[in-house]
């Protein structure tokens, strides 16, 4: 008797895990509630949990807390309008690239917790002798963001200045500065010593010695490289196809006005460069 009672208690159990518990009684809305404590990455995860996470995770209440609370300013400013079916498909859309402000910027939010990322147009960007096109010409790429993309012919004065309103950016995040590129076979002179990437945000700045080029010698070891505090300085490969190095770091905080200022600059040893193709200049949030 005292078996067949324990075995309609554990299959009662297992019924009840099966219908969610206690929360499969709790309105959609009390559950969304519960789940907008999470990232969206957990919500997603938690939409496996029963049928009440299923559909308290794809619900509208929650997702429009995940996206960036001026979303609909964002999406008036995109070049090409937006479609969805819900707050959930709209967020996952804008986890891939939309050009807004006239093609001038490229906007993304970072999948797994909605951050703000943007990337600088080279065309609203301040290139030395950008518009001679003795030094630099402006090309069209299919893998590229933008229509048209600089790359430099020959060039010793060597200065790109990008810069992004601070407001654009996600409150109480910390983010990085990257310059996006990629090299033609023949590339030289990238590598200076003097070549100096930085990031201003007030009386804030970050810099540091930014190389272009794969070192010729051979790599150092990522525990060497975190010793020395460069690792995130050097060439990586994107996977979208370009390369990357880091400018700089900065912190958004609440209130927080101006323009985050990035540059790279090689004006001191003058050596004479060739074959960077630019992408732009990115800022996400730091991993």
């Amino acid at each position: 008797m005292a078996t067949q009672k324990r075995a309609h208690a554990e299959e009662d159990e297992e019924q009840g895990h099966d219908r969610g518990g206690g929360f499969a009684k709790l309105p959609e809305e009390c559950v969304a509630q519960v789940l907008s404590y999470t990232t969206p990455r957990d919500s997603c995860r938690s939409a496996l949990v029963s049928k009440a996470f299923l559909s308290a995770a794809g619900s509208d209440a929650l997702w429009e807390g995940f996206l960036p609370s001026d979303c609909a300013e964002i999406l008036s400013r995109a070049v090409h309008p937006v479609q969805y079916s819900s707050k959930k498909d709209l967020y996952f859309r804008l986890c891939h690239p939309i050009l807004v402000d006239g093609g001038g910027k490229s906007f993304l939010l970072e999948r797994s917790t909605g951050k703000k990322t943007y990337m600088i147009s080279p065309a609203k960007m301040i290139l030395a002798h950008g518009s001679n096109h003795q030094y630099w010409t402006w090309i069209s790429l299919p893998e590229s963001r933008f229509a048209k993309v600089p790359e430099l012919l020959s060039v010793c004065w060597f200065d790109i200045y990008g810069s992004i309103d601070s407001r654009l950016l996600s409150r109480k995040t910390a983010y990085v500065a990257y310059i996006v590129f990629k090299l033609v076979p023949d590339a030289y002179g990238l590598d200076s010593p003097h070549q100096k990437g930085s990031v201003i945000l007030g009386s804030y700045e970050s810099a540091n010695y930014v190389s272009l080029q794969p070192e010729e010698e051979e790599e150092e070891s990522d525990e060497e490289a975190a010793e020395e505090g460069t690792e995130g300085r050097r060439m990586r490969s994107r996977e979208d196809g370009w390369l990357e190095v880091e400018l700089g770091e900065f912190y958004i905080d609440e209130g927080d006005e101006g323009d985050v200022e990035m540059r790279l600059r090689e004006t001191e040893e003058l050596q004479w460069k060739h074959g960077l193709i630019l992408q732009g200049f990115e800022v996400r949030p730091k991993k």
